[in-house]
């Protein structure tokens, strides 16, 4: 028994080792320059060791995104707990969301743009993936209204999301970089526009019949 709870605790360290060495590896130099033998070289294993944690590098990735997500969740839900109103709290949740992708890069490619096979908008994702879009669902749910909540939610995200890849590409004026949380944090806390009379907001305004003409 002890030499089996050795055993099974010295396995969780050697994973352990494993992500944080990959996380390390990348954001020193790129994800590209995350090999398996690279990865095994640093961490003195071989690399059938390592394939004995993991199956393949995109498993490897997927665990670092994992435990992206989980640091992204933690920071979301402090920002929104320290805040004393609504207004702190999605100012407070964006900023945390935006220095969190810009301070982490190689992090924040692994959670949103490389191949993990994590299953996103799904029943079965995992735990730590759910708990970031909840906190971001959280921040704006005072604010939806009649509008569909988590879709209401995946607007706000695509936006912090887009402000943190633009951003990181050099893609925005610099000069305008201390305007646009403020007013994506305004555009949010916008009511709803009412529909025109007659109209319900779940049936939407009714489309023109489009005409065509002949050349």
């Amino acid at each position: 028994m002890v030499a089996a709870a050795r055993r099974a605790r010295e396995r969780a360290q050697r994973h352990h080792l494993i992500i944080q060495t990959a996380r390390a590896l990348a954001e020193a130099d790129g994800w590209d320059a995350v090999t398996t033998r690279r990865l095994a070289e640093a961490i003195e294993y071989s690399q059938p060791v390592l394939y004995s944690h993991f199956a393949s590098r995109d498993a490897i990735v997927a665990a670092v995104a994992v435990q992206g997500f989980t640091e992204l969740a933690e920071q979301l839900h402090q920002a929104r707990a320290s805040a004393v109103d609504q207004q702190h709290i999605l100012a407070g949740v964006a900023h945390a969301y935006l220095d969190f992708g810009l301070a982490n890069p190689a992090l924040y490619d692994a959670m949103f743009t490389l191949h993990t096979g994590l299953p996103f908008g799904q029943t079965d994702v995992p735990l730590p993936v759910h708990a970031g879009f909840e906190e971001l669902r959280a921040a704006v749910a005072p604010l939806a209204g009649d509008r569909h909540l988590d879709t209401f939610t995946e607007v706000f995200w695509s936006a912090l999301h887009g402000l943190v890849m633009l951003t990181r590409a050099g893609r925005l004026r610099q000069s305008q970089a201390g305007l646009r949380l403020p007013l994506l944090v305004a555009l949010l806390q916008t009511p709803p526009a009412s529909p025109p009379a007659g109209v319900t907001p779940k049936s939407g305004a009714a489309r023109p019949t489009p005409r065509h003409t002949r050349a």
